[in-house]
Parts: structure tokens; C-alpha cells; sequence
């Protein structure tokens, strides 16, 4: 078992444990350190809530413990609720959630005040308005069934008027330390756990371990471990891999945009989706938690090839690239290329996802993005649909939809697109479109939804695409923060 080298709460820490264990499981069961609670064990509740800084982000940012791997603790600050405190002083976070009456059992306590701890950080170094979209995005991933919140929003709201004096060690540097290798080659039934830090690395690594499994956020991944109990015992982490955390403006196949490394995370896409796809940067809000967007990649939500992922539908309907790198090389191709059945891609056994590019949208180009799920927070999709289009005298021209939930893949709609492209707006026509969507898709019924309702959800978009059309610059719907 490879050491972790960390900084906890302040204090240089070294443990040796397997490869398939959680921070939550560190610090609960290794460490002795019970503040940080279990709730679900899937990521949802935010019961384990913890920070953590690494070496590319400025303050602390909030994460599951539950689902994050411990060994990408290695060479990070690791803080927890025991550490906000300092000679009997209360954290800003822990005293306003005391004087607004914020807890009561307790059990989500800690959760909740690590977020205000990030919250709170974020706002010592950017001070802005805490608007109810900003509480929303930072308490999000926190559930609590005893008080109803708003105690607790009144505590995120007072919490800044609590003078605080950080301690010396809140912004230690990160102990040095070498990265996690593995040998060149090992048993299959051998623990690993292998931290590259060049593509070059990680193809070689993907080429000697073709059966190891490889992480970035873990927000699907850990899963296998914490409801499943399925073993992780070979795992290789793309989250040090150089390449894999850019964002480079670029022209491709003579196009202007953006190639995005497979290891960006939705955080950290978020500024540049806020300027150049406002649609998409409006998903993200319902994609997961902040907890799990800090974690989460672009790269990996592809790579998962969900037909319910959030973001595929999208990038699909933008006409999105998928680079994919082995030893030998990189290749690129189209992303509706890369889904071929249900978790089944064009990855070879000895390719990894490197990049994913995304075209600028044109000047008169639209993009609107529509999720349907049981909860707006933290839920994954029924249906997504992502439409693409521009006007041209009031004819729709350069029509992309895509769909999540319609199929075992997420898929174009290309049959519909052909019916709407070169049609002027009129009911009739997107009538025809919604015929001919309901004859391109079978999707399947499971526990979010039925083949009916998935057909007429679908249905509905176009409806609601069009009446977004025909009453311009209108709701069309009551409006929510996140759709």
C-alpha cells in the first residue's frame, strides 16, 4: 500500500491504506476522527462534507468525503469541522449556526458547517453579495430533516459579521512529497494506486494495467465501492495529469473554441460556460452539488458514458470533439461518434479521453438546455434536452438536438432536426417534428420515468421550444433559479 502524505487540519499526516478507501473512512475508522458524519454514502446528503486545497485551487473548497478517494489526499491541506475552532474560539460558521438555532439533532452539522466554512473563505477573499443563488449553490448538496433551513440560511447570512482571526496554519503550503508510482508491472488481483502527472504516464500506466480503473472526481465511480461493496483495488488517477487541466482557446477542423482537459472540473468550466454558453453554464446549477462539482469532470461524465449524464446532450448538440491519447498518439473524433451502445464507446483498451473540444457558438446561434428530474437539486435526469438553432429570416437553419434518457446512449435526434431545419416557425411544423421524435426514440421505463412519460416529455420540449420561439423574450413556464 502506497503512503499519504497530507496536511490535516494544519498537522503533517502519514497513513497507509488501501486503494478503494474514502476520506470518510480515514478519518472515521484510521484516524479516530468522528466529526465527520456518514449519511448516505453516495455523495447526495453532504452529512461528510470536508475541504480540502490542493495546489491549483486558492482557498479551500468543499467535497464528499464519502466518495472521494483518501489517497488524492497526497500532497493537499485536508480540513475538517475539529479544526475550525481555535483556543476555544468558534469559526464564524459554527458560531452563527449556535446563535440562529441552526442544528438539532446534529447529525448534518458538521456537513453544513464546513460549507459555510467555504462559503465564508470564498467571501474573505471576494467579498459579494450573498444572493440567494450563491446560498443555494453553497448549501445545496447539504440535506437536513429537523430544522427547515431557514435557520440556517439565517446563519450563512450572519455569519460574516463574526470578526475571526485565521490560524497560522489555514494556509500552510502543502508538504512535499512524491508522487504515488506503481510498478511497471503487477498481479491483477495487486493493490494499486498510481498519481501520473504527464499524458505520457498515464497512457503508459493504461497500457501495463488495462483492468485498473481509472478516477478523477469518483462521483459515479466510488459508488461501486460504497453501494455495491465492489472492490477498487487497482486504481490510476488522472487528477495530477498535467494535459488533463487546461483550457485552451483553439481552432479546430476550422472551427474557433475551446479544448477543455478531461481532468477540468465543472468548477473550474464554470467562467468560461457563464461567457460563451449561458445555457449550459445554467445546467450546472443542477448538476450535483457544489460538493460534487468541485470534483466532478467533463471529461469523466463522457467517459461514463451514462445515457443519462448531464453534459453529452449538450456537448452533442454544440457538434463537441472527443480527443482520445495512447502511447502511440491522439486521435479525435466527432462525440456522436464515440457512444456506440449502452456503456459501450470507442475508447480502445489502451486509450484514455485527453480532451474534449467545443466550438464557439455563432453570433446568431441559440442554445437552450431543458433537465427533467423527480428533484430540480441534485437529481439525476428522466429526460435532458439539448437544442441547438439558428433564425435566418424566421427559418430555422443549423437545427442540433440532442437527448439524455431517450436511448442507451445519449443520442442526436437527427430525424427531428431534419424535419424542423428549413421550416419556418409555425405550429404545424413542430407538430411534424414531435411526430417524427416520437418514431426516433424508444426509450426504455425505469424508476424515473415510463416510455410514455419519456415520449411525452420530449414531446413537450419541442412544445416549449416553440412557444419559446413564437412569444420571444417570455417565460414560457413559471421560471425557477435552475429552470
Amino acid at each position: 500500500m502506497a503512503t499519504i502524505e497530507f496536511l490535516l487540519n494544519g498537522t503533517p499526516t502519514r497513513c497507509h491504506v488501501p486503494p478503494d478507501t474514502s476520506i470518510l473512512t480515514l478519518l472515521r475508522d484510521y484516524l479516530g476522527m468522528a466529526g465527520t458524519k456518514e449519511g448516505c454514502a453516495s455523495g447526495d446528503c453532504g452529512a461528510c462534507t470536508v475541504a480540502i486545497k490542493s495546489d491549483t485551487a486558492p482557498h479551500f473548497v468543499s467535497l464528499n468525503a464519502c466518495i472521494t478517494p483518501a489517497h488524492q489526499l497526497h500532497g493537499q491541506h485536508l480540513l475538517t469541522v475539529e479544526g475550525l475552532a481555535t483556543d476555544e474560539e468558534l469559526h464564524p460558521a459554527q458560531r452563527a449556526m449556535v446563535e440562529c438555532h441552526g442544528s438539532q439533532c446534529g447529525f448534518c452539522t458538521p456537513g453544513i458547517v464546513m460549507s459555510l466554512f467555504t462559503l465564508h473563505s470564498q467571501q474573505q477573499q471576494r467579498p459579494a453579495p450573498l444572493t440567494p443563488e450563491r446560498l443555494e449553490a453553497a448549501l445545496g448538496g447539504n440535506l437536513c430533516r429537523c430544522t427547515g433551513y431557514r435557520p440556517i440560511r439565517d446563519a450563512a447570512l450572519s455569519m460574516q459579521e463574526s470578526s475571526w482571526k485565521a490560524p497560522q496554519w489555514i494556509d500552510a503550503s502543502q508538504p512535499a512529497h512524491t508522487p504515488l508510482t506503481a510498478p511497471q508491472s503487477a498481479e491483477a488481483n495487486t493493490d494499486l494506486f498510481a498519481q501520473p502527472t504527464t499524458l505520457s504516464q498515464l497512457t503508459e500506466l493504461r497500457r501495463h494495467y488495462p483492468s485498473a480503473r481509472l478516477v478523477a472526481g469518483a462521483t459515479d465511480l466510488w459508488l461501486e465501492n460504497t453501494q455495491r461493496l465492489a472492490s477498487l483495488n487497482q486504481l490510476i488517477d488522472v487528477t495530477r495529469v498535467n494535459e488533463l487541466r487546461h483550457i485552451e482557446e483553439a481552432i479546430f477542423d476550422e472551427q474557433p473554441g475551446w479544448w477543455i482537459g478531461a481532468g477540468v472540473t465543472y468548477s473550474q468550466l464554470e467562467p468560461l460556460l457563464e461567457t460563451h454558453y449561458p445555457a449550459f453554464a445554467h445546467l450546472l446549477h443542477r448538476l450535483g452539488s457544489q460538493q460534487v462539482r468541485n470534483r466532478g469532470t467533463l471529461g469523466g461524465n463522457i467517459a461514463n458514458a451514462s445515457p443519462i449524464g448531464d453534459t453529452p446532450p449538450v456537448l452533442l448538440a454544440l457538434n463537441a470533439w472527443v480527443e482520445l491519447a495512447n502511447q502511440d498518439g491522439s486521435r479525435a473524433l466527432p462525440l456522436s461518434d464515440f457512444f456506440l451502445d449502452y456503456k459501450k464507446t470507442a475508447l480502445a483498451a489502451d486509450e484514455v479521453v485527453s480532451r474534449i473540444f467545443i466550438p464557439q457558438l455563432a453570433d446568431d446561434a441559440v442554445l437552450k438546455v431543458w433537465k427533467l428530474s423527480k428533484r430540480r437539486e441534485d437529481d439525476i435526469s428522466a429526460v435532458l434536452g439539448a437544442f441547438h438553432y439558428r433564425l435566418d429570416d424566421g427559418v430555422m437553419q443549423d437545427v442540433r438536438i440532442a437527448f439524455g434518457g431517450m436511448a442507451a446512449i445519449p443520442k442526436r435526434a437527427q430525424q427531428t432536426e431534419a424535419a424542423l431545419t428549413g421550416q419556418p416557425i409555425a405550429k404545424e411544423n413542430f407538430q411534424a417534428a414531435q411526430r417524427t421524435l416520437s418514431e426516433e426514440f424508444q426509450p426504455m421505463s425505469d424508476v424515473r420515468g415510463t416510455q410514455h412519460y419519456r415520449h411525452q416529455v420530449a414531446a413537450n420540449l419541442l412544445e416549449r421550444l416553440y412557444l419559446s420561439l413564437s412569444v420571444p423574450n417570455q417565460e414560457v413556464m413559471l421560471h425557477a433559479y435552475a429552470h
